[in-house]
């Protein structure tokens, strides 16, 4: 269960606080004695501006927002803080923080809240010995503020679920989580919020003749899935569903085209973080009652070089008909999207948007710091993608979806190939899915920030549920 953030009015002698200030607030009377408030002062006007005072009993922390930031800057700023400050109570072992609102500045304190939650995620799971003493204690987050309402703070509590719940799945080994277990554990997700949901197996795939899923399979000695999640409220603002779509590889060998580079396998168990991330959003989203019908689909396997595995050489009919050479079997991610895009042309779609782990070229533009994001959407429609993710600073970074890069595609012998070449990997991944589509579109390659290598403040390390926020932040808005 994720850690839980409630509003309360009051705070008692033995709780644990976090004093939100700003440069004009001064520190509460009666808290601190008068060397802790020389201390604290002393410390803010050297500009730090988080502040531990230990009182045995409880721990009180001081923290000034930075006047030099503003907006969604200054939320991050908060984030930041919140995940830094949290060491110190979890160190001393307490349960319950009080995050007081001095300032008067409600958007800041959730903000705080937020980071401090996500921050405390732990994947614990598989530790035989010192589970219990390396568990987070904080469970308790209080915030006690006349700004903040009690909508606000439930729909939070369901974000911060969910990204716990999409992180879970994404840390979950392969030796678990197959994909008939993927499936089954967004079942149950989905079923919990009120999501109907439908799970096609091999033989309902083989009919829709879903020619890429399949293909990817061949080599698997487990089966496919393909996950339908569909929330539609009564009184939804959309006429037209949006269908989000998700990469659902739940290990990646590369297949025949065996990843050539060192310890490149090791974490292909994130190659399913897409679908984690689609599936998780759609459960805030029902959670929050957002008023907005939203459809999920996640084709799910593993992508082995064993048994029947395609081959470079290969030609694959897709759902759609068309045909592609495959010339790289590493690049199954796009195989078995393709088949999802085209399936999702039968809900006359307001706009589709895939997640996906789908290029090392994304993740070498740049890095873990945003998601690179592609399309055909409006330009208004990307304005409020961008400011979405903005505003839970994840960032997106579009690249050029020019006409000239669909050349790269060209083959001699189908369709189109699986791969363009050695340049704009990420673009040239795009125009192959752009291909199945006949609606508005974005493409979002989350491999860069999906999976953490080392801890990022409150992202963590590992799976980050990377998605899940701004999606939620998004569909707010519509």
């Amino acid at each position: 269960m994720h850690t839980s953030i409630r509003l309360t009015g009051t705070y008692r002698a033995t709780d644990s606080l976090i004093l939100l200030l700003d440069d004009k607030s001064g520190l509460p009377t009666g808290l601190l004695s008068a060397d802790e408030q020389a201390y604290v002062q002393h410390e803010l006007k050297a500009d730090r501006n988080n502040v531990v005072i230990n009182q045995y009993r409880r721990l009180i922390a001081v923290h000034r927002l930075d006047k030099k930031k503003t907006g969604a800057a200054l939320l991050e700023a908060c984030r930041r803080a919140g995940d830094a400050l949290l060491g110190a109570f979890n160190r001393q072992k307490k349960e319950r923080v009080v995050l007081v609102d001095v300032a008067g500045h409600g958007d800041t304190a959730l903000a705080l809240a937020e980071g401090m939650a996500l921050g405390n995620y732990q994947f614990l799971k598989y530790r035989s010995k010192g589970k219990e003493k390396e568990a987070h204690t904080v469970s308790e987050i209080l915030i006690q503020s006349t700004e903040v309402s009690r909508k606000a703070v439930e729909k939070l509590n369901h974000v911060i679920d969910a990204v716990y719940r999409a992180r879970t799945l994404v840390n979950e080994p392969q030796s678990y989580l197959n994909a008939t277990v993927f499936s089954s554990e967004l079942a149950k997700l989905g079923r919990s919020a009120g999501i109907r949901v439908e799970v096609l197996k091999k033989a309902r795939i083989k009919s829709l003749k879903m020619g890429g899923l399949l293909a990817v399979n061949q080599g698997s000695p487990q089966p496919p899935t393909f996950t339908i999640m569909e929330y539609k409220p009564r009184g939804a603002k959309n006429r037209k569903p949006y269908v989000l779509v998700g990469k659902g590889v739940v290990y990646d060998t590369g297949g025949l085209s065996l990843k050539p580079t060192p310890n490149s396998m090791d974490y292909m168990k994130c190659d399913m973080a897409g679908g984690a991330t689609v599936a998780c959003a759609l459960y805030a989203i029902a959670k929050a009652k957002l008023p907005v019908h939203v459809v999920a689909l996640i084709p799910a396997t593993d992508n082995r070089p064993g048994g029947d595995a395609y081959t470079p050489g290969d030609v694959v009919t897709m759902m759609s008909g068309q045909t592609v050479e495959v010339l790289n079997t590493d690049a199954e991610g796009r195989m078995l999207l393709a088949d999802a895009l085209h399936y999702a042309k039968k809900y006359k779609p307001e706009l589709v948007m895939d997640f996906a782990t789908l290029t090392g070229a994304a993740a070498a533009a740049i890095g873990p710091y945003g998601i690179v994001c592609m399309g055909t959407a409006s330009e208004e429609v990307k304005a409020r993608v961008k400011e979405s993710g903005e505003q839970v600073y994840e960032r997106m970074a579009e690249f050029p979806f020019w006409d000239e890069y669909d050349d790269l595609l060209k083959s001699d012998i189908a369709d189109m190939k699986n791969i363009g070449g050695p340049t704009a990997g990420a673009i040239t991944a795009g125009k192959f899915l752009q291909r199945f589509v006949d609606y508005p579109y974005m493409h979002f390659d989350i491999a860069g920030p999906a999976w953490l290598q080392t801890n990022w403040s409150y992202r963590g390390k590992n799976g980050t549920g990377m998605g899940v926020r701004m999606l939620v932040e998004f569909f707010s808005g519509v």
